[in-house]
């Protein structure tokens, strides 16, 4: 039987009077009001978020889900699927850009395997360090049927959400991350689903295919929503006709962190996909919620738009794996650090405005 239901039923909405009781003490700092900006809302979220009213960020983790999609058959991606489980052995040897990354942001890197089609366990590869979830050997091609099954997704959004309860307390934050070759068509069909927009105008051309693939890949998006008609009014629904494991597993993972009253930082297109479906379930989910970017990806900023999250920045980012999160971890710990470190008027000696 699946977490998911009790899961969202624990989830209760941030406690308004905490943003106060931390406004009060960032105007009482050394600087004009509201000089630091974002940095300061940031520290007011998570103040509301936690519960602490001096917070501390003391373990910060990437959860980088990977799959692989039985839509990558119909040519919409310019890597073979091959490359899901090779990127996957990069990413336990640390040399991947969201290693890298996470490395300036002084984050761990947990990769997890919830539907990769590879057996990690032959060919005497080294796959030391993975969490190995695996729920299946790669997701079903769309565009003839449905990607998973309702059960399928709500295992993988189990792996989630028992990932999230694992990992959560002791001053931790979230972030989001995956893996799949092929996996922007999926994240393309979900805000589809959801908004009712032409497909068009939530498709980006993903790995970088060029003008005549970025058609292909319209029109089979086109079809799997023909084919499937996922109802946008059951997030079920959508997520297992048209979505993916990865997608799944991010949603768990978002859901779960919410009940645990754990901040989580959200990547790109698809970590964004995932968080959409979870906020779909829960609306009140997205006040856990931190969007570090938006990419360049068209569908990533109508996600963004409905779940009524404001972007950190504008990277021209289109990677994924988790490398905005991270970028975005740094500037909310420098936001809590103000909040603690920086010295009140009165401390300081310092004369207020009149």
């Amino acid at each position: 039987m699946s977490n998911l239901s009790s899961t969202l039923e624990s989830i209760r909405p941030i406690d308004s009077r905490l943003i106060k009781e931390a406004r009060r003490r960032l105007d009482s700092l050394t600087k004009p009001l509201g000089s630091l900006g974002r940095l300061e809302e940031f520290a007011e979220r998570i103040v509301a978020i936690t519960g602490e009213i001096r917070p501390r960020i003391t373990r910060k983790m990437v959860f980088v889900f990977a799959a692989d999609h039985g839509v990558s058959e119909e040519g919409v991606s310019a890597f073979p699927k091959e490359v899901t489980a090779q990127m996957v052995y990069n990413f336990l040897r640390g040399g991947a850009g969201i290693n890298v990354l996470a490395r300036h942001a002084g984050a761990e890197v947990k990769v997890i395997d919830v539907g990769v089609d590879h057996d990690f366990g032959a060919g005497g590869h080294t796959a030391e360090g993975l969490i190995s979830r695996k729920v299946v050997m790669g997701s079903r091609n769309m565009r003839k049927g449905p990607a998973m099954t309702e059960e399928e997704a709500l295992k993988c959004i189990d792996v989630g959400i028992e990932l999230a309860t694992e990992y959560a307390g002791g001053g931790v934050v979230f972030a989001t991350g995956e893996m799949g070759i092929a996996n922007t068509t999926p994240s393309s069909a979900v805000i589809a689903a959801f908004s009712g927009l032409p497909v068009r105008e939530v498709t980006g051309k993903g790995t970088g295919i060029d003008d005549r693939a970025f058609e292909h890949k319209v029109r089979v998006i086109e079809e799997s929503l023909e084919v499937n008609r996922p109802d946008p009014k059951d997030p079920l629904d959508v997520l297992s006709k048209v979505g993916g494991p990865e997608i799944a597993a991010i949603c768990g993972l978002v859901v779960g962190a919410a009940s645990r009253r754990v901040p989580v930082v959200i990547d790109g297109f698809i970590s964004t996909a995932g968080a959409l479906v979870a906020t779909e379930l829960e609306p009140g989910i997205k006040d856990y919620i931190f969007a570090a970017h938006v990419s360049v990806e068209r569908g990533h900023r109508v996600m963004l738009d409905r779940m009524g999250l404001r972007p950190f920045v504008d990277l021209d980012l289109r990677l994924g794996e988790g490398t905005g999160a991270a970028i975005g971890m740094t500037l909310i710990e420098a936001g809590v650090k103000i909040y603690n470190e920086m010295a009140t008027f009165d401390e300081a000696g310092v004369s207020e405005k009149k």
